[in-house]
């Protein structure tokens, strides 16, 4: 794979993604871990992203998180934009992969992944559309079809869902109701 697959190319493969799924610390979030007095560690989210799910989920695209870390914010926030498949804790990302393929009946070259660490890898090199944010690692980003100009939780993820509403067709109709 490489990070500078041809524009018709990435659209190819992104007009058959039906489900994406979605890393989260460096993806979702910038990263950043904060923690609060009593120990918690606290993580910020885009609301340009989480409408960008919203948006894809609309279209009829399937959405997913695959997260190696645990945290309750990230079972708060799949909660908030309807994402039923969660998957958290662990730096094997592929066991749950493979059961969300099981779950779905999809094969792999129809699901989207965007991911930004070495733990990512192993779904990155299997999907038919795989996503890296430029703040990601080079290991990753050396085996991605795509890269955004956003970073993860600067609004990588609403540009990755923008992307494959436009290559779906779906983007004017989807659009349609906010540009009146």
């Amino acid at each position: 794979m490489s990070n500078i697959d041809t524009a018709s190319g990435v659209d190819a493969r992104a007009a058959k993604v039906k489900l994406m799924i979605f890393d989260v610390d460096g993806v979702l979030t910038d990263g950043s871990l904060h923690y609060g007095a009593d120990g918690e560690a606290l993580k910020t989210f885009n609301v340009h992203d989480g409408l960008g799910i919203k948006l894809l989920q609309e279209s009829g695209v399937q959405t997913a998180i695959i997260s190696a870390r645990t945290s309750p914010q990230v079972i708060r926030r799949a909660a908030d934009l309807g994402i039923n498949f969660l998957h958290q804790g662990g730096h094997d990302k592929l066991t749950p992969f493979n059961s969300l393929l099981e779950k779905t009946g999809l094969t792999a070259d129809q699901v989207g992944f965007i991911g930004d660490d070495v733990v990512d890898i192993a779904i990155l090199t299997r999907v038919g559309l795989a996503v890296g944010v430029p703040n990601g690692r080079p290991e990753v980003l050396s085996r991605v079809h795509h890269r955004t100009e956003a970073a993860g939780g600067r609004g990588a993820v609403r540009e990755i869902c923008e992307l494959l509403l436009k290559a779906q067709g779906n983007y004017e109709r989807i659009m349609a109701q906010f540009l009146v």
